[in-house]
């Protein structure tokens, strides 16, 4: 056994630091004595030395010496087939114990992806042969050319990830993601589930995840819940996750929020679908359970960019726009495909003015997630700021003729409609459509409320109020409620529902408002009672910044942060 074998057997046993160590002075006898190692050991050497500069996550210079390791392996190669010409029997074995020079590139190509130079990291997998090409090379291969828009050769990728491994789940969802029929993907299971006990589930989960990605979210919802049902799928957390996601995706809050605490009761170091969940339970006005759940986060781990993004909806949610556009750049730095840090960056600058900057993060999470309806209402909302009618209305109508016409499509459309009087009938002919096919759905209320109040239609505008809040209490739309009646000098009333509106959300700015406003005994009757639905995608709501000046400062600072990735 020889120093090479001591070095070979430190590495596998991971103890890396003692690797790099000693691989680093044999490296520099080598260097200094060519004839003290042959070229195979030197070889291996190299490699070692590189796992072990990997394992201390300095990526740049792990790449250089995995690259210098092929180099040396280049030279092996050209000695090795003189040696076999002359019938030498023993360089053919040890060849074959050598690390192996696909796994050398795969290791290159893991540190660009790291290192976030994707084009290097394709460039290194292309040049492996096809035939060579492992499933977790083709794997990579896939993720990065769905990263750069080259959907014809991810498929091809995936699809041969499915061919050497016929159940992985994340490929056939990467399939499904990029337009592939769920028949076509199921076909390619298909003798695996029928070979195979207790897989006949697979079928309807492919069905599921098709439906999710084709954008049809009550199918999805139903599929997901069929399989959740059956008792070997029972409390699954990553089908609870995808299940609360849809929901959120369908416009139902309540049952998100729901599914997301159950999946968080059975499995407390949960950070997949978490941004979400925190995202939505700021909105409804948690913010004190939002720091919470992102401080337990940052516990678990602060290199996913989830923590972040909690921590930005609490800051963004407390109109502290410059520290959540911090936070938002942070998460995208750790995470590129993030679409929630997409979408808190974006309604960050948004809402501080900077509105070209929002519409670049709209569009690249419109790019990512395109059957996530908030992505293309962010950019709708940008739209409208900058007074962009002509394109907020192109793409509302885009939304309908593409995802069809259900509650949160005429929403959309509707909105834009609102935004013209020449369209305020269209408006309200397709929020009465929506809110027939969903009465609980909370976006059409606010914007039918809103309709009616421009028209001081009060009396039915309380109606549509009492009616949606009949089967749930949201603080929008009691505060909603108590502008209205106001409107109709019921104040003892209104008092109350903005008591309500505040005990759901004590931050809630209009409703204090309105209660300042009774105390001191004003009049409302003399002029149109304003209202409006805020939430972070729908809100064009400028908002003044909270803190000292020298907060925002020290934020705005951090610009080397907030460059897209």
């Amino acid at each position: 056994m020889n120093v090479i074998d001591h070095v070979r057997d430190m590495s596998a046993a991971g103890l890396h630091s003692n690797v790099r160590i000693l691989s680093s002075l044999l490296l520099t006898m080598s260097n200094n004595n060519s004839e003290l190692f042959s070229p195979a050991q030197k070889y291996q050497l190299l490699v070692y030395h590189a796992d072990a500069i990997f394992h201390d996550k300095e990526y740049r210079n792990a790449a250089c010496k995995y690259s210098m390791a092929l180099q040396q392996k280049k030279v092996l190669s050209k000695t090795s087939k003189v040696r076999t010409s002359t019938g030498g029997a023993a360089s053919n074995i040890q060849a074959q114990s050598l690390p192996s020079e696909i796994e050398v590139k795969y290791k290159i190509a893991e540190c660009y992806t790291i290192l976030k130079l994707d084009k290097d990291a394709i460039a290194v997998l292309d040049g492996i042969p096809s035939r060579q090409r492992t499933p977790k090379i083709n794997m990579m291969l896939a993720n990065l050319y769905r990263k750069a828009g080259q959907e014809r050769s991810a498929v091809t990728s995936y699809k041969e990830v499915l061919r050497q491994c016929p159940v992985a789940l994340d490929a056939i969802i990467g399939l499904l993601s990029l337009s592939v029929k769920g028949a076509e993907v199921a076909s390619m299971t298909m003798d695996v589930i029928q070979s195979i006990p207790n897989l006949d589930w697979l079928s309807v989960w492919i069905k599921a995840y098709a439906f999710i990605h084709a954008g049809d979210n009550q199918r999805a919802i139903n599929t997901i819940c069929s399989l959740e049902k059956k008792s070997l799928l029972r409390d699954n957390v990553d089908l609870l996750v995808s299940l609360a996601d849809v929901y959120f995706r369908a416009g139902d809050t309540k049952n998100a929020i729901l599914k997301f605490e159950q999946a968080q009761m059975l499995d407390p170091y949960l950070i997949k679908g978490m941004d979400v969940y925190g995202y939505l339970m700021a909105r409804e006005g948690h913010l004190e359970d939002v720091e919470v759940l992102g401080g337990r986060l940052f516990n678990i781990s602060d290199q996913h960019a989830e923590p972040w993004v909690i921590s930005g909806c609490h800051s963004f949610y407390s109109k502290r726009y410059s520290r959540a556009l911090y936070l938002g750049a942070k998460a995208i730095q750790l995470n590129s495909n993030s679409v929630q840090a997409l979408l808190l960056k974006g309604s960050a600058l948004r809402n501080m003015g900077r509105v070209q900057e929002a519409i670049i993060h709209f569009r690249e999470a419109m790019r990512l997630a395109p059957c996530r309806l908030d992505c293309y209402e962010g950019l709708i909302d940008c739209y409208l700021a900058s007074n962009g009618i002509r394109e907020a209305m192109g793409m509302a109508n885009n939304i309908y003729k593409t995802l069809g016409a259900n509650a949160q499509t005429l929403t959309i459309l509707a909105t834009v409609c609102l935004e013209d009087p020449v369209t305020q009938e269209k408006a309200k002919t397709l929020l009465d459509k929506a809110l027939a096919q969903r009465p609980d759905y909370t976006k059409a209320v606010v914007k039918k409320a809103e309709l009616l109040s421009r028209e001081q239609k009060y009396e039915e505008g309380i109606a549509l109020l009492r009616n949606a809040l009949a089967n749930q209490s949201d603080c929008v739309l009691h505060r909603m409620l108590g502008d209205f009646l106001v409107a109709v000098n019921d104040y003892q009333e209104a008092m109350d529902q903005y008591s309500i509106a505040l005990s759901l959300d004590p931050n809630d700015q209009k409703s204090l408002e309105g209660m300042q406003k009774m105390e001191k005994e004003e009049s409302p009757t003399d002029a149109t009672v304003e209202l409006d639905g805020d939430d972070m995608e729908g809100s064009g709501e400028d908002g003044d910044l909270e803190g000292s000046d020298s907060e925002a400062a020290q934020w705005a600072d951090q610009e080397q942060w907030f460059g897209m990735q």
